[in-house]
C-alpha cells in the first residue's frame, strides 16, 4: 500500500488539507496528517482545530511515496519556515520521489528552486513565487514528481490526482463517482 503524509501548520486550509486525506483513506492509500507544530492539535485558517497523527519529529518520513502540502494562510508561510521539513523535501526531490501541494503551498517548492522548467499551478496571485516555473491555469498540474493545484474549489481533482497517480485513471473515475463528483 502506498504511504504518504500531509504536513499541518497552524494556518493550514482546512479543506485542501481534510479532503485529500478523505479521499486517500477511502482509496485504502495511507496517510498520516503530521503536525510541524510540535504538538498535535493544529488550527486551520478557518480555527477550525485538528487532531493531527502524529508529530513531524516522530515520523518515519523515509517510508512515504509522497509528500503532500495543503495551503492556506500563514499556514504555507509556517510550512516554508520549517527547516527540518524543507530538508525531507529536498531529499525527496533529489531522489524522484512525489511531491505535491495545492493552493500557496506551491510556493513552498518554487521559493526552493525546485519548480524551475518544471509546469505548475498554484492559488491566484501566487505565480511570483514559482520561481522558474511554466505557470498553469488548470485545476491540476502534473509534470515529473510534482503534482500541483489551484485552491480549495480543486481539491477533489487535486486528491484525485493522487489516487490516479497511485492506482490509475480507472480507480480515480470510480471514486470521483462513488462521491458523486461530476456526474
Amino acid at each position: 500500500m502506498p504511504k504518504t503524509a500531509i504536513f499541518l501548520a497552524d494556518g493550514f486550509e482546512e479543506i485542501e488539507a481534510l479532503t485529500v486525506v478523505d479521499l486517500l483513506r477511502r482509496a485504502g492509500i495511507e496517510i498520516s496528517m503530521v503536525s510541524i507544530m510540535g504538538r498535535k492539535n493544529v488550527k486551520g485558517s478557518h480555527n477550525i482545530a485538528v487532531e493531527a497523527d502524529e508529530l513531524f519529529e516522530d515520523a518515519n518520513l523515509d517510508s512515504c511515496d509522497m509528500l503532500i502540502l495543503p495551503g492556506g494562510m500563514p499556514g504555507t508561510s509556517n510550512l516554508f519556515a520549517c527547516e527540518p521539513l524543507k530538508g525531507k523535501i529536498k531529499e525527496f526531490d533529489a531522489e524522484g520521489k512525489m511531491l505535491a501541494a495545492i493552493c500557496a503551498a506551491p510556493t513552498v517548492y518554487g521559493r526552493m528552486g525546485l519548480l524551475n522548467g518544471k509546469k505548475a499551478s498554484c492559488y491566484p496571485g501566487c505565480e511570483g513565487d514559482l520561481a522558474g516555473a511554466d505557470v498553469r491555469m488548470s485545476e491540476v498540474t502534473v509534470d515529473g514528481h510534482f503534482i500541483t493545484s489551484r485552491g480549495m474549489g480543486t481539491a477533489i481533482p487535486f486528491g484525485l490526482a493522487i489516487i490516479e497517480h497511485f492506482q490509475g485513471k480507472k480507480a480515480a473515475e470510480e471514486m470521483a463517482s462513488r462521491i458523486v463528483y461530476k456526474v
